[in-house]
This record gives C-alpha cells, structure tokens and sequence, in this order.
C-alpha cells in the first residue's frame, strides 16, 4: 500500500499539476520555488504552533522535515533546544541564524541567553568567556533595536547580577532602568526594585514593587512579584494575601500557582499545599514564558522529600 504524502509534499504536487504549462523548464523551477517556500512557511508555522505549547520534541520534529532551512527555521530549532535544556545544540542553530541575519536584534538576544546559560552550567576556565559572549550579544540585541524591551530587560539583569570584571555593575543597571522607563513605567519600577533590593534598601524596594503594582493593576505578574517578595522578607500572613488577590485577579493563570508553592517548598511550610499547587500547574496548559514544568516537577519532588 502507498504512503501518505505529508500535507507539504501532498501541497507542492497538487499546485504544480494545476498549471499544464509546467512543462516549460524555466517556470517549473519558478513554480516549485514557490510551492517550495510556502510548504516551508506552514511547516514553520505548525512548528510555532507547538513551541507555543511547549511541544518542544514535537516541534523539532516538523522542523527536521523543513527542505528549505533559513534563520527563522534555525531561530525555532535553537529554541527549543534552548527550552530542552540542550544549550550546546540551541547555541549552534542561533549562531547559524545570526550568520544569515546578523542585523536581526531576536536572533542576538537568544544566542546571548544561550550563552548565559552555558555560563551557568560551566566550569571556572570557560564561565567568563560564556559571560562574556553573552554581555556581548545581549549589548548588540539592544543596539540594533533600542526599544526591544526583552533584550533591554535581559541586559539590565546581566548587569545587575554580573561582578565589575565581567561587565556588570549597578551603575550600568540603572542607566538600562532608565531606558527601560521610556517603554514601561511599571517595568522600570520592577527593576528598581531589584537594584534596591540588591543594595539592602529594602524599604525602597518593597515601594517600587507597590508603584508597579498600582501602574499595571491588571498585570498578575506584578501582584507575584510583591507577594515573593514579602515572602523573602519573611512576612508570611502579608505574603499569602497578596498571593490571594493574584488568584482573585487572574483565576487561571498557572504562574500563581508556581510562584506560591516555589515560597512554601523553600520555606518548608504548607507543602502538602505547595504539593497540590505543584500537580495543579503540571495539569495547566503552559507557555515558554511560564516556569517550565521540569523545574516545577523538581519542586514536586524537593516538598515530597522534606
């Protein structure tokens, strides 16, 4: 019996027999380059699709089936590697996006957190070179478009976390929170925050995360933020009411779910709670901005244990 064709093989043929005139070489070509690249695009797209659900297996592989690679093909392949955990490999197809692309300012960004995470993982002798590559990279995703605010984001948290030797340092921090401004008020209170909270001005902290909370009353993520951050401050009964009012706010977003149990298993406290809130957001339908849920299962197992 005859195999299924794949719908983009299935596609090209039946574009092609529509036209008799095919026979002619020149337009044959022109044809099936045609029928080529949009195979290629609803492959790329069906690819996305899955990304988005964190499918990151199933997305690799429609993208192995892709013919006709190009950046945004190996741009898609590198972040799912990078998703996977497999920096190596998600290194090596956003180094090959940026080759074909070099002025594209996404491509620069997530060779650089590639980069900062192979840093995290390295041994002392080729830590400061990842750093590096990655402060460099995250410098050029922001020059080429100055108001990506992901790449400014990511800078100003390699500044704020990098030592002077590596490029960060708090003065540079705060010269990017005051980039980050222009684009997002509530997003610069955030990394105010961060810095004070980061010179033990605690105080001043817990102020910007206040603000940002009152500049973005319907973000969930900025209700998280002052919640987890009571909580490190060990204010417990203040933090489980906030949490309570993200909860209200936002019912079924999953990352309430993780911020909550992630303060209870690090405090050892409530974790048959923490347990449940953990099941919860393995069962919820999840996006590549959420915590991945490896890392929630790791917190499954750390309450399970303790």
């Amino acid at each position: 019996m005859a195999q299924p064709r794949s719908p983009a093989i299935q596609w090209k043929t039946e574009v092609l027999s529509l036209h008799p005139i095919v026979t002619k070489p020149g337009l044959a070509s022109f044809l099936l380059l045609c029928a080529s690249a949009s195979a290629s695009q609803i492959l790329l797209d069906r690819a996305k699709e899955l990304y988005q659900r964190t499918d990151y297996e199933a997305s690799l592989r429609v993208l192995a089936t892709d013919a006709g690679r190009d950046a945004a093909t190996d741009c898609l392949t590198g972040k799912n590697y990078f998703m996977l955990g497999k920096f190596k490999q998600s290194t090596d197809f956003f180094e090959r996006a940026q080759a074909l692309a070099p002025m594209n300012a996404e491509y620069a960004l997530w060779l650089a957190r590639s980069y900062g995470r192979r840093a995290e993982r390295a041994g002392w002798m080729t830590a400061g070179f990842y750093a590096s590559k990655t402060r460099q990279y995250l410098e050029k995703a922001v020059a080429l478009n100055p108001h990506y605010n992901e790449a400014l984001n990511d800078l100003f948290d390699y500044y704020l976390e990098a030592p002077g030797f590596l490029g960060g340092g708090f003065d540079k921090a705060q010269a990017v929170a005051l980039r980050i401004r222009e684009r997002s008020p509530a997003e610069y209170q955030f990394a105010e925050a961060q810095l004070a909270e980061k010179r033990k001005e605690y105080p001043v902290a817990e102020e910007h995360l206040r603000r940002a909370r009152e500049l973005a009353p319907r973000d969930v993520g900025r209700v998280i933020d002052l919640a987890s951050y009571l909580a490190r401050r060990g204010r417990m009964e203040e933090s489980e009411t906030i949490f309570a009012q993200a909860e209200k706010l936002a019912p079924d977003d999953p990352r309430t779910a993780f911020a909550r149990a992630k303060i209870y298993v690090e405090h050892k406290r409530k974790l048959a709670d923490a347990q449940m809130l953990l099941q919860k957001y393995l069962r919820a339908a999840v996006t590549p901005d959420d915590p991945p849920k490896p890392a929630a299962e790791k917190l499954l197992h750390r309450a399970q244990g303790l």
